[in-house]
Formats: structure tokens, sequence, C-alpha cells
């Protein structure tokens, strides 16, 4: 999985499983653009990257905001010559009951979580289909897959990746280009830290292998599919949930 000469845009890379996939591909050999809103953190992860003899720069951005990711494209491909590799991980939650959830709620999910891999797939294209060889990979979630109660704009965004991922294999397949995602189940971030421990030992209950996933579980399966072995696969859907949800 040698990806020497490539150039990978990585959002939501400040934390959790954005961070481990920028590391990740910076060792495979890529060159890497990471993208967030803390340019703090982004900047301490480029020093990382650099710092182990990669290549990486860091652009803040609001992936949820189009100007903002228009600029960023460009500034991406000014700075690196091109993009071959998008990793769409930016995601937020904003849990609630649906029938109490607000619609500020529902929209700023949908927005960050799903209408923000359109902005960034539709932005990035270009560039692939000059070179004609590309890779999309958008993060989805096993509850995009199996639903989750308190969830419904979290798990309508991750569900509506996996449709997007499809749309687009079937758009740009002729070129290269290959679209796929890959569905974390239970992994151990930030963002589920603040998760009651009754909830996280529940979990574990319902997971096969026995225990959680890490960010680095995810970011293998990413640099796989970002790489020429995984060339014949497109429009496909990766579970990494040890064994969570199987079929």
């Amino acid at each position: 999985m040698n990806l020497e000469g490539r150039v990978a845009l990585v959002t939501g890379a400040s934390q959790g499983i954005g961070h481990a996939c920028a590391l990740t591909l910076a060792r495979r050999g890529a060159s890497v653009a990471v993208a967030a809103r803390n340019r703090e953190k982004l900047d301490e992860l480029v020093a990382a990257i650099t710092g182990s003899g990669g290549k990486a720069a860091a652009f803040a951005v609001d992936v949820a905001d189009e100007e903002q990711v228009k600029a960023a494209v460009k500034a991406v491909i000014a700075h690196f010559g091109k993009i071959d590799i998008l990793v769409n991980n930016a995601g937020i939650t904003r849990d609630q009951l649906v029938m109490r959830m607000k619609r500020a709620d529902w929209d700023a999910v949908l927005g960050t979580n799903l209408t923000s891999a359109y902005l960034c797939i539709q932005n990035v294209i270009p560039s692939m289909l000059k070179q004609r060889w590309g890779r999309i990979i958008n993060i989805t979630s096993v509850f995009g897959q199996m639903g989750q109660a308190g969830q419904a704009n979290y798990s309508a965004s991750k569900a509506g990746l996996i449709g997007l991922t499809m749309a687009i294999a079937r758009e740009v397949a002729s070129r290269n280009i290959t679209s796929n995602a890959i569905a974390p189940g239970f992994i151990e971030t930030s963002m589920t830290a603040a998760l009651s421990d009754e909830f996280k030992q529940a979990a574990v209950k319902q997971i096969p292998l026995g225990r959680v996933g890490t960010p680095d579980d995810v970011a293998n399966a990413v640099a796989f599919l970002a790489s020429d072995e995984a060339s014949y696969i497109t429009g496909h859907v990766l579970n990494v949930n040890g064994g969570m949800l199987m079929g």
C-alpha cells in the first residue's frame, strides 16, 4: 500500500479518526493536506508528520461553508499541485430524541456530515478527472446502517453518505476514480468519550471481537482503499466494526 507521489486531503483531521488517517497516509508516503476548523491542532499534526520526514500542510476550513470549501481546495491544489485522495471524515453530533430535536441541530449535523462531503467531492473531482485517477473515501457509521435512538440526524446523515458514495461511484468509474465508504462501529474517540460507561459496556457486549475499535483500525482501512491494491473496489461500504453488524 505504497502511496508515494499521491496527495491526500483529509477533513476533520484535527482529532480522532481524521487525525489517525492523516498520520497513516503520510507514513505510506502520501503528501497530506489536513483540514478542520482548529488551526492550532492542525499545526501540531503537520509538525508531527513533517518531524517524521513526511509532507503535510494545514488548511483551516469549516467544511459546511461552501465558499470556504472552494477556497480550501484551490489552496491545496496550489500548494501540492493536485489532489489524488479525498477522505471525507468531518462529522459532528447533536443528539436528541426526534420529537425534541431542534431544526437547527438537524441542519447542523446534515450540513457538516453530508453536505460537506458533496461540496468537497464536487470541488475535488476536476483534479481527479484531469489525471484520470482518484480515490474518494467517505467515513460513514454503523448507525447509518442500523439506526440509533436519539441520533435521527446523525444516522440520516451517515446513511445519506452511503447513497452518495454509490452514486458518485457510478458517475466517475469510467475515469479510473473509485468511491467507497468506511462504516466504523464503536471507535474510541473524543466523540465517544462523552458517552456514559453504562452505554459503553452495553456496546461492547454487542461486539463479537469483545473490544471497541481504535482510530488506527479505521485509518488502516482508509489506506487500503486509497491504494492501487484496491483499484477494483468501488461503490463499496467496508465495515470496521468488530462484527457489531454483519451482512
